[in-house]
């Protein structure tokens, strides 16, 4: 293989291994996943994540079961990731549409939002992890009362999602675990 070729097979995989990461950022924010979460920073981690971080990751991640807990649902897509990649260091600016519906005592309300998360990449070790991570809000779209339908026809017999360790996913799967990335 020339060095060319194996230069475009080590990015073309470190840029896998970072899609992987943003995967399963996703997944943990949505399954209240706090474990799997944590394990995706570096230690040294910045998260700027509006009101409720601005600082170190791991602040962020210690408030993050409280932040989390009025949110019955939660549910991130992630749309265009543009990456661009500098040996061990990398930049993402990475599209993403998120659905939120919040108790806020006996009502439920809704917040989608469109946004874009900017983020700075590091792989120690061998693994690639968050070193810094903003939030980019592009625009919200409100719903008071809520607008969500679990009872639709449509979704008659379908596995219903929920947050923790009651969503069916940590039963159906048995690779993709909760905790684990």
């Amino acid at each position: 293989m020339n060095a060319d070729l194996e230069r475009q097979l080590v990015e073309l995989l470190d840029k896998q291994a970072i899609h992987e990461l943003i995967a399963a950022y996703c997944n943990a924010a949505d399954r209240h996943d706090f474990a799997k979460m944590r394990a995706l920073y570096h230690d040294d981690a910045i998260d700027e994540h509006g009101k409720f971080a601005k600082g170190p990751a791991r602040d962020f991640l210690d408030k993050l079961p409280d932040i989390q807990a009025p949110m019955a649902i939660l549910h991130h897509n992630v749309t265009t990731v543009n990456l661009k990649l500098d040996g061990d260091y990398a930049e993402g600016e990475v599209y993403l549409v998120a659905m939120h519906q919040v108790r806020s005592g006996d009502r439920l309300y809704d917040v989608l939002i469109g946004g874009r998360y900017f983020d700075k990449y590091e792989k120690r070790a061998g693994v690639w992890k968050f070193s810094h991570r903003s939030i980019v809000a592009d625009w919200a779209y409100p719903a008071n009362p809520s607008r969500i339908e679990l009872d639709h026809p449509f979704l008659a017999g379908a596995y219903i999602g929920a947050p923790g360790a009651d969503d069916p996913s940590y039963g159906f799967f048995r690779l993709l675990r909760r905790g684990e990335r």
